[in-house]
């Protein structure tokens, strides 16, 4: 099995979540990648979808904010199970706030966010789910989203949620045998 982390807008595969994740599945068999990917959403995508028509494994996603928001495009297109940490479901409103110069919070590298990416981010959305491919871990202080969105929307799919914490979800190491066993059922 191949899992495949897809990191929030901004930030890269190195990030601390990422790099989390990295450390448990190295201890177990299954391979685990966390790419770098572009702020341009379609170049993203294009990247994610290459490795996922090369790969002879099978594949799961984890994907967190934005990285949810590609992860539910994916795992509709492709059939693959997702779970999805705080998970952005409407990125062209929440990302259209923060037009112009931003900053990799991984490298400090500058990108330009433009009114061309929200309008791409748009061409990717689902809004008819197949419930039982996901998993959601959703903490109610998430001070970036309203977790009740995901709430309603995957209402029958796998939902932990958790009174308080941060966007990052803070303690999802806690989660590693459950997230685990739903790729491995």
């Amino acid at each position: 099995m191949l899992i495949i982390y897809i990191h929030g807008f901004g930030s890269s595969g190195f990030g601390a979540k990422a790099e989390l994740f990295r450390y448990y599945f190295q201890s177990t068999q299954h391979k685990f990648i966390a790419p770098s990917l572009s702020y341009i959403p379609s170049l993203a995508l294009k990247t994610l979808e290459e490795i996922i028509n090369t790969s002879t494994e099978k594949i799961v996603l984890i994907g967190s904010s934005l990285g949810g928001f590609y992860s539910i495009y994916l795992a509709e297109q492709y059939h693959l199970k997702a779970l999805l940490i705080n998970p952005s479901l409407r990125p062209y409103e929440t990302l259209s706030k923060v037009l112009g110069m931003q900053k990799n919070y991984y490298d400090g590298s500058l990108y330009e966010w433009r009114l061309e990416h929200i309008d791409e981010l748009r061409k990717f959305e689902k809004n008819n789910i197949t419930a039982e491919l996901y998993m959601l871990l959703l903490q109610t202080g998430d001070e970036t989203l309203d977790y009740t969105q995901a709430q309603k929307k995957f209402f029958d799919a796998k939902l932990f949620i958790e009174e308080g914490g941060t966007h990052s979800f803070e303690g999802v190491e806690r989660y590693f045998e459950k997230i685990s066993s739903f790729f491995t059922p």
